[in-house]
C-alpha cells in the first residue's frame, strides 16, 4: 500500500486540477451517481474536539476519510485527517495520504465552482472574513475563476499579518469588509454570526463554509432571508448546518445547478449563497487525483 505524507501530496495537487474535479463530484452527487452517507461525528467533550468518519463510493472510487476537528487548537491546524482508497473490485488497501491538506484545499475548491457558477461574471471586490488555513485557501482558488481588483480581509487578530502576507487591504471591520463587496467568504470558524445581511450589496456572491454544526451559526437571519441558497449535499446540509437549518426554506444543491435542472443566478440583483459542509466524495474524488499522478509518476510542480 503506497503511503503519501502531506509533503507528498503537496508535490502533486494543484488548485486548477481540483476545481473541475470538484464540479464532476458535486455533479455525480446530485445525478444521484454517489454513494454517501452523513458524516458520523463522534465528540470528544474533554477536549472540545470532534473526530468524523466519511466513506463514499463514485466513478468507481471506493475510500474514507477520517478527520479530526479540534477548533480550539492554537499554533497548530483545527483539521487533521487521513485518507484511504481501496480497491472496489476487491477491497483491498491501494493508498493512505494525509487528508489536512486535501480538506484544505477542496473545501476551497469547491467554492471556487459555486463562483464560477453562481457569482456575476464582474466581481472587482473580493471579501474575507477570516484571516486562516481556509482565508489563504480560498484566495487562491477564487483567483482562479474571477479577476479581483481590491481583496478586502478581516478577522478579530491576524488580518494585518494577512493582508501583508498576500498584499490585500486588511479592514477595520467585518461591515467595511463587505461593504460594496461582489464577493463575500465567511471562513471565520466563529460559532455566533460574523456576516450580517443588512452589510450585502445587490447581486453579491456568498461562500460560507464554516459552522458545520447544527447548533452553530456564521451568518444572520437577514442573510438567510436575503439569499438563494445551494449546498454541496441537501442531507448532510440539513443534518449539520445550522444556518441551513435556520432557513427552512427551498434550496438546491450546487450539482443540481452545474447539470442544468435547477436554475443558477437569474439575474444580477439576486443574492446568492453557497453553504458548504464538505462531504466524503470531495475527500475521495480529490484523493483519487493525487493517486493517479503519483501512481504515474508525474509531478505537477
Amino acid at each position: 500500500m503506497l503511503v503519501l505524507d502531506e509533503t507528498a501530496v503537496r508535490k502533486l495537487l494543484r488548485m486548477d486540477a481540483l476545481i473541475p474535479a470538484m464540479a464532476d463530484a458535486l455533479l455525480a452527487l446530485s445525478a444521484g451517481e454517489v454513494v454517501q452517507p452523513v458524516r458520523v461525528v463522534l465528540p470528544i467533550a474533554e477536549h472540545g474536539g470532534f473526530l468524523g468518519s466519511m466513506p463514499a463510493y463514485a466513478s468507481g472510487q471506493l475510500g474514507a476519510k477520517l478527520v479530526t476537528f479540534y477548533p480550539n487548537n492554537q499554533g497548530i491546524h483545527t483539521h487533521h485527517a487521513v485518507i484511504v482508497l481501496f480497491s472496489a473490485t476487491t477491497g483491498e488497501p491501494t493508498v493512505m495520504m494525509d487528508g489536512r491538506l486535501i480538506t484544505e484545499m477542496r473545501t476551497a475548491a469547491a467554492s471556487a465552482v459555486a463562483t464560477k457558477v453562481l457569482a456575476r461574471a464582474t466581481t472587482p471586490v473580493l471579501a474575507i472574513l477570516g484571516s486562516g488555513t481556509q482565508a489563504r485557501s480560498h484566495l487562491e482558488a477564487l483567483r482562479l475563476v474571477r479577476d479581483f481588483q481590491e481583496v478586502r480581509v478581516w478577522s478579530p487578530r491576524n488580518a494585518a499579518a494577512f493582508a501583508e502576507k498576500f498584499g490585500v487591504h486588511a479592514a477595520s471591520s467585518a461591515e467595511d469588509a463587505v461593504c460594496g463587496a461582489d464577493v463575500v467568504v465567511v471562513a471565520s470558524g466563529s460559532r455566533t454570526p460574523v456576516l450580517r445581511g443588512e452589510w450585502l450589496s445587490p447581486g453579491a456572491h456568498i461562500n460560507a463554509v464554516g459552522a458545520t454544526r447544527p447548533t452553530w451559526r456564521e451568518l444572520d437571519d437577514a442573510v438567510i432571508r436575503r439569499a438563494k441558497l445551494y449546498v454541496d449535499s441537501r442531507e448532510a446540509a440539513s443534518q449539520e448546518s445550522g444556518d441551513v437549518i435556520a432557513a427552512q426554506g427551498t434550496f438546491f444543491e450546487l450539482g443540481e445547478v452545474i447539470g442544468g435542472i435547477r436554475p443558477g443566478r437569474e439575474n444580477d440583483e439576486e443574492i446568492t449563497l453557497f453553504k458548504s459542509v464538505g462531504v466524503a466524495v470531495e475527500d475521495i474524488a480529490s484523493a483519487a487525483l493525487v493517486w493517479r499522478l503519483a501512481t504515474a509518476g508525474e509531478s505537477v510542480r
